[in-house]
Order: C-alpha cells, then sequence, then structure tokens
C-alpha cells in the first residue's frame, strides 16, 4: 500500500493517503492490504447473501482517487447521523464516505466512525485481520 501510495501525484491526495494509512493501521490494528489496484483495505469478511452469493472484501479502508478521497465503512451511513453531524465537509455514498482533504473533516470523529463500523460489521459477519 506505501509503494501505491507514493505513486500518487497529488500532493494532497498523497500526504492525506499516508496519513490514513497510518490511522486505519492504529484504529484498526489490522495490517493494510491491496484490493485491486487502487484500494487499501483492513483486515476482511466473508458473506453470503440470502440468495447464496457469497464472498469477502475488506472490512474498512480508504481509496485516494483523483476528485477525492473515498473512506469505506462497509455496513454502511444510515445509522451514524450523529456521528455525521460532526465529521465535517464530507459526501456520502452508500458504503463511502467522499472527502476532499482531510483538512475539512475532523479526524477523531474519523477514528469513531471506523471503530464504529467495524464493530457493526463484526454483528452482521465476523471481522478477521488480513
Amino acid at each position: 500500500p506505501r509503494d501505491f501510495i507514493e505513486t500518487i501525484e497529488h500532493k494532497t491526495r498523497k500526504s492525506d493517503a499516508l496519513i490514513l494509512l497510518d490511522l486505519f493501521s492504529r484504529v484498526t490494528g489490522y495490517k493494510a492490504k491491496m484490493w485491486g489496484p487502487t484500494i487499501i483495505g483492513f483486515g476482511r469478511y466473508d458473506y453470503t447473501y440470502n440468495s447464496g452469493h457469497s464472498g469477502n472484501s475488506l472490512a474498512t479502508g480508504f481509496s485516494p482517487r483523483k476528485a477525492s478521497q473515498s473512506i469505506y465503512i462497509m455496513p454502511g451511513y444510515q445509522d451514524y447521523g450523529e456521528v455525521m453531524g460532526r465529521l465535517g465537509k464530507h459526501k456520502i455514498g452508500k458504503s463511502c464516505l467522499y472527502v476532499n482533504k482531510l483538512a475539512d473533516i475532523d479526524l477523531t470523529v474519523l477514528e469513531e466512525l471506523i471503530r464504529a463500523g467495524l464493530k457493526d460489521l463484526n454483528g452482521y459477519w465476523p471481522v478477521h485481520p488480513e
């Protein structure tokens, strides 16, 4: 993951990614792993849907995209309204938080969000260190 981050040309995106790498490592206690060419994940979970479809995915992580940092909290953000209100400037998707730059958000609140997401995910499917 660190080698991938070193290839990022955008200075802010690169420095923010290094901060996120350290933050996620510290908060989760998991070693960072690349999930595909651009996603840095921490931990994994195995799932099986009612349809029978099964697989595995990162438990939490981020991707330094061109437009923003994409931060993945796998249960989604639907139950985190109070925390999200304290986070700072962001946009959300189903399981993805978009942050233009880390200076726009409160990193202590992000840590709280990562912990809450892992705890909630572990309630659905057990989270494993990778």
